[in-house]
Protein backbone atom coordinates (compact mmCIF):
# COMPACT_ATOMS: atom_id res chain seq x y z
CA UNK A 1 0.00 0.00 0.00
CA UNK A 2 1.32 3.55 -1.34
CA UNK A 3 1.19 6.65 1.49
CA UNK A 4 -1.38 8.18 -1.06
CA UNK A 5 -3.78 4.91 -0.37
CA UNK A 6 -2.61 4.95 2.74
CA UNK A 7 -3.72 8.58 3.95
CA UNK A 8 -6.96 7.69 2.20
CA UNK A 9 -7.99 4.78 4.52
CA UNK A 10 -7.31 6.70 7.73
CA UNK A 11 -9.29 9.66 6.27
CA UNK A 12 -12.08 6.97 5.81
CA UNK A 13 -11.58 5.88 9.09
CA UNK A 14 -11.90 8.80 10.78
CA UNK A 15 -15.03 9.83 8.61
CA UNK A 16 -16.87 6.81 9.88
CA UNK A 17 -15.60 7.76 13.44
CA UNK A 18 -17.28 10.75 13.44
CA UNK A 19 -20.43 9.61 11.63
CA UNK A 20 -20.86 6.52 14.11
CA UNK A 21 -20.46 9.90 17.00
CA UNK A 22 -23.58 11.53 15.33
CA UNK A 23 -26.25 9.71 17.05
CA UNK A 24 -25.87 7.01 19.82
CA UNK A 25 -28.96 5.24 17.76
CA UNK A 26 -25.96 4.69 15.13
CA UNK A 27 -24.89 1.07 15.28
CA UNK A 28 -22.61 0.60 12.40
CA UNK A 29 -20.91 2.97 9.79
CA UNK A 30 -19.36 1.86 6.63
CA UNK A 31 -18.25 3.49 3.35
CA UNK A 32 -18.38 0.95 0.24
CA UNK A 33 -17.24 1.04 -3.22
CA UNK A 34 -19.70 0.76 -6.05
CA UNK A 35 -19.28 -2.93 -6.00
CA UNK A 36 -20.43 -2.89 -2.53
CA UNK A 37 -16.38 -3.61 -0.67
CA UNK A 38 -15.63 -1.75 2.46
CA UNK A 39 -13.45 0.61 2.29
CA UNK A 40 -13.89 1.21 5.54
CA UNK A 41 -16.24 0.48 8.91
CA UNK A 42 -16.84 0.90 12.23
CA UNK A 43 -19.02 -0.62 14.59
CA UNK A 44 -20.04 0.69 17.71
CA UNK A 45 -18.37 -0.45 21.29
CA UNK A 46 -20.72 -3.05 22.43
CA UNK A 47 -23.09 -3.76 19.22
CA UNK A 48 -22.93 -7.41 18.51
CA UNK A 49 -23.15 -7.52 14.56
CA UNK A 50 -26.60 -8.97 13.12
CA UNK A 51 -24.88 -10.20 10.44
CA UNK A 52 -21.78 -12.65 9.91
CA UNK A 53 -19.04 -11.86 7.44
CA UNK A 54 -20.09 -13.56 4.44
CA UNK A 55 -23.76 -12.07 4.66
CA UNK A 56 -22.46 -8.54 5.51
CA UNK A 57 -20.71 -9.26 2.30
CA UNK A 58 -23.59 -9.95 0.19
CA UNK A 59 -25.55 -7.33 2.15
CA UNK A 60 -23.18 -4.69 1.09
CA UNK A 61 -23.26 -5.93 -3.15
CA UNK A 62 -27.04 -6.16 -2.64
CA UNK A 63 -26.99 -2.45 -1.79
CA UNK A 64 -24.58 -1.75 -4.14
CA UNK A 65 -26.27 -3.29 -6.76
CA UNK A 66 -29.46 -1.49 -5.71
CA UNK A 67 -27.96 2.49 -6.35
CA UNK A 68 -26.38 1.31 -9.52
CA UNK A 69 -30.15 0.24 -10.58
CA UNK A 70 -31.13 3.04 -9.60
CA UNK A 71 -28.92 5.44 -11.24
CA UNK A 72 -30.50 4.37 -14.56
CA UNK A 73 -33.99 6.49 -13.61
CA UNK A 74 -32.20 9.96 -12.11
CA UNK A 75 -33.27 11.22 -15.68
CA UNK A 76 -36.41 10.83 -15.13
CA UNK A 77 -36.63 11.79 -11.05
CA UNK A 78 -33.74 13.17 -10.25
CA UNK A 79 -30.31 11.77 -8.03
CA UNK A 80 -31.06 9.40 -4.95
CA UNK A 81 -30.25 11.47 -2.00
CA UNK A 82 -30.38 8.31 0.82
CA UNK A 83 -31.94 5.23 0.94
CA UNK A 84 -34.05 4.07 4.09
CA UNK A 85 -35.37 0.20 4.62
CA UNK A 86 -37.29 -0.42 7.61
CA UNK A 87 -36.43 -4.18 9.48
CA UNK A 88 -37.98 -5.58 12.38
CA UNK A 89 -34.48 -5.72 14.35
CA UNK A 90 -33.11 -2.22 12.83
CA UNK A 91 -32.78 0.24 10.21
CA UNK A 92 -30.90 0.79 7.34
CA UNK A 93 -29.75 3.97 5.65
CA UNK A 94 -27.67 4.26 2.32
CA UNK A 95 -26.12 7.61 1.12
CA UNK A 96 -24.62 7.37 -2.57
CA UNK A 97 -21.94 9.64 -2.92
CA UNK A 98 -19.70 9.85 -5.61
CA UNK A 99 -17.25 7.23 -4.67
CA UNK A 100 -19.59 4.85 -3.71
CA UNK A 101 -22.56 4.81 -0.18
CA UNK A 102 -22.27 5.02 3.05
CA UNK A 103 -24.13 1.99 5.06
CA UNK A 104 -25.44 2.93 8.14
CA UNK A 105 -27.24 0.97 10.63
CA UNK A 106 -29.52 2.36 13.41
CA UNK A 107 -31.36 1.09 16.25
CA UNK A 108 -34.93 -0.19 15.31
CA UNK A 109 -36.57 2.61 17.63
CA UNK A 110 -34.81 5.52 15.80
CA UNK A 111 -37.68 7.36 14.94
CA UNK A 112 -37.51 9.23 11.26
CA UNK A 113 -36.67 13.03 12.74
CA UNK A 114 -33.35 11.86 14.15
CA UNK A 115 -32.27 9.67 11.03
CA UNK A 116 -33.11 12.54 9.05
CA UNK A 117 -30.44 14.79 11.53
CA UNK A 118 -28.03 11.94 10.94
CA UNK A 119 -28.56 12.27 7.10
CA UNK A 120 -28.48 15.40 7.00
CA UNK A 121 -25.38 15.93 9.22
CA UNK A 122 -23.64 13.65 6.74
CA UNK A 123 -24.40 15.27 3.49
CA UNK A 124 -23.37 18.73 5.13
CA UNK A 125 -19.56 17.45 5.41
CA UNK A 126 -17.01 19.98 3.19
CA UNK A 127 -15.81 17.10 1.65
CA UNK A 128 -17.52 17.53 -2.19
CA UNK A 129 -17.14 14.16 -2.93
CA UNK A 130 -20.42 13.21 0.12
CA UNK A 131 -22.65 15.89 -1.96
CA UNK A 132 -24.65 14.16 -4.38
Amino acid sequence: MNDADEEQLQKNKKLCRQFLELSPKIRYVGLMNNFGRTLSGQLRKGVVPLFSPDEARDENFLEATRNQLRKRFEEAIGKTRFTITENEKVKIVTIPITRGFFYITLEKDTDNQEILKIIESIKMREDPSLRN
